[in-house]
């Protein structure tokens, strides 16, 4: 049931990114709408770097604080027998790793080089190397997504269906963030430890 909810809510992510960076563009070509007005109102379109860029400063923001919230020595932490079958899930630290490999991997078709390989990221071990890495894979993200425009974001750029877009690329990567750092979260809950970004102001 769980496997199928997160897929569910991953499925409604990548339509709703979607969605708004569409909108986005045939807004444009239609010549945009009136300015956003200061009471909220209905505005010209947005450009969907800048759509994209603001979801991934929420993402990123959330992901990198959980990661910096858990001590170095829980770094390895996989949740217990004890508490049902987990058996061959990752660390947390397996987690920010999986995240920076998938942050290099989902934006490389863009056609810029990323600064890491996966098997350089696999060497990775010390809370230390996964948090700088990590910090350093989602400003390498922010790069990618400053090129996406409503000219080139639905432009095929590789094969790989349904992600085969900047677009879709950008919006299964967003997707897949999120799902890892719920699972983050569970890893720092069952330590006593309460997310950053849940944290009440």
């Amino acid at each position: 049931m769980k496997v199928r909810l997160i897929k569910l809510l991953s499925g409604c992510a990548i339509l709703c990114a979607t969605c708004l960076t569409s909108s986005s563009t045939r807004a444009q070509e239609a010549g945009g709408m009136p300015e956003m007005s200061a009471n909220g109102q209905m505005g010209k379109a947005v450009a969907p770097a800048r759509v994209y860029g603001d979801l991934y400063k929420l993402v990123e923001g959330e992901i990198i604080s959980a990661a910096e919230a858990m001590p170095a020595d829980k770094y390895d932490f996989a949740p217990p027998a004890s508490a049902g079958d987990f058996k061959g899930v990752r660390t947390f630290g397996g987690q920010v790793q999986h995240l920076i490999s998938a942050n290099y991997g989902f934006f490389a078709a863009f056609g810029a080089k990323p600064p890491m390989t996966r098997a350089q990221v696999a060497t990775l071990k010390t809370r230390e190397q996964l948090v700088q890495a990590l910090k350093d894979s989602f400003t390498w993200v922010d790069q990618q997504v400053a090129t996406i425009t409503p000219e080139n974001a639905f432009v095929t750029i590789s094969k790989d269906e349904p992600f085969n877009t900047r677009a879709g690329a950008a919006t299964f990567c967003l997707a897949h963030a999120n799902d890892h750092y719920g699972q983050m979260v569970e890893y720092l809950r069952m330590n006593g430890i309460i997310p950053p970004a849940s944290v009440r102001k």
